[in-house]
């Protein structure tokens, strides 16, 4: 790892470990599993998990359920050896011998291109998994459950106006594309049902798109391509219109969030999690970090809507994110789109 991208993960992990708004005692002598560990936010949940649990002596066990441990190791570098890797999936949970205090689900496949291929393996990882793992918290008598979620399950919200986490939905259940978000949605209430049910202690958070280091430099969504043009000073293109709106949040942000959900969080509810002062749209997006990073020397073009495959996109959008209910406890997002970039570019550039 670079000596300047290793500095900006170390920054964002001291940052985490000096939160004020976690009581990090509340981990001592505990077990947490995590889900998704190889995934941008799971790793380094991981290894905010790792530095807590060294920088305040907290004795926590660490376990990472992955498809491929090698993949983690690497991934996790120099904190894979505070980490103990279950081999495994979450469709198919493997036996787990140890105490579990704690459960973060965030397995779940992201790629727009994966949900049109194969939408009956996305909702069915997304469903077994989820009920697995509620199994297992119910099992262990876990002390709290979180769900990570995502501002799709929204559906295509038409105006500017705050959405709060009572809003309906508006999801099209025969728009193959929407595979994604409506199984999200379900797995939401899966954990309400089994609160409810059997008393597991579960919540869930509903993450806008999150990004910073650690976003690898042939990842496929938006704000990687973008990343990309400008690190090679070519021009961005935008496979749609640009006109969907949405807010978006920073990695280390999103950790801070989902800590203090897991352990703050009241059972049976959601939380929205971003940053209200990113919001904006797509082109507006775009010509920005044009603007700010490369001095207008990159150009943004959007090609014809004819010209494109518009089904393996959502439809256009406005997902502006009410925070308040998060807010009040105690979060606050810190950093911007700007320095999002910044942050993320650094570590492609120097990504080994």
């Amino acid at each position: 790892m670079d000596r300047k991208e290793n500095y900006i993960l170390e920054e964002d992990l001291q940052s985490i470990s000096d939160s004020q708004n976690i009581n990090w005692n509340t981990l001592v002598n505990k077990s947490i599993l995590v889900t998704g560990g190889t995934g941008l936010i799971g790793s380094l949940l991981i290894k905010a998990l790792c530095k807590v649990n060294i920088d305040y002596n907290l004795n926590l066990n660490i376990l990472s359920l992955v498809r491929d441990k090698d993949k983690s190791v690497k991934i996790l570098g120099e904190y894979s050896r505070y980490v103990n890797h279950i081999i495994g999936t979450v469709e198919e949970l493997p036996y787990i011998k140890d105490s579990i205090d704690y459960i973060i689900h965030g397995a779940s496949p992201t790629s727009s291109l994966f949900f049109i291929q194969h939408p009956v393996e996305t909702i069915r990882t997304s469903i077994l998994g989820t009920m697995n793992l509620l199994n297992l918290a119910k099992k262990k008598n876990v002390d709290s459950f979180l769900y990570l979620s995502s501002m799709e399950v929204y559906g295509t919200h038409l105006n500017d106006e705050s959405i709060i986490e009572t809003y309906g939905c508006s999801l099209d259940s025969m728009n193959i594309r929407n595979c994604y978000p409506i199984a999200k949605r379900l797995c939401e209430n899966l954990c309400a049902s089994y609160t409810r049910e059997y008393g597991v202690p579960a919540k869930a958070i509903r993450l806008s798109q999150t990004f910073g280091p650690g976003v690898l430099s042939d990842d496929k969504r938006l704000f990687a391509e973008i990343a990309r043009s400008v690190i090679s000073k070519k021009d961005i293109v935008l496979q749609t219109d640009g006109m969907s709106k949405r807010s978006y949040l920073y990695t280390a942000d999103a950790v801070l969030a989902i800590l203090t959900v897991l352990l703050n969080g009241e059972n049976s509810n959601v939380y929205n999690a971003c940053n209200p002062d990113t919001y904006c749209s797509i082109v507006d997006m775009a010509h920005m970090i044009v603007k700010e990073l490369t001095n207008d020397t990159v150009k943004v073009r959007v090609l014809s809507q004819s010209d494109i495959d518009l089904s393996k996109y959502p439809p256009s959008h406005y997902l502006n994110l009410d925070i308040t209910k998060l807010r009040s406890l105690g979060w606050e997002p810190t950093i911007g789109l700007k320095d999002m970039y910044i942050r993320m570019i650094s570590g492609m550039v120097n990504e080994t």
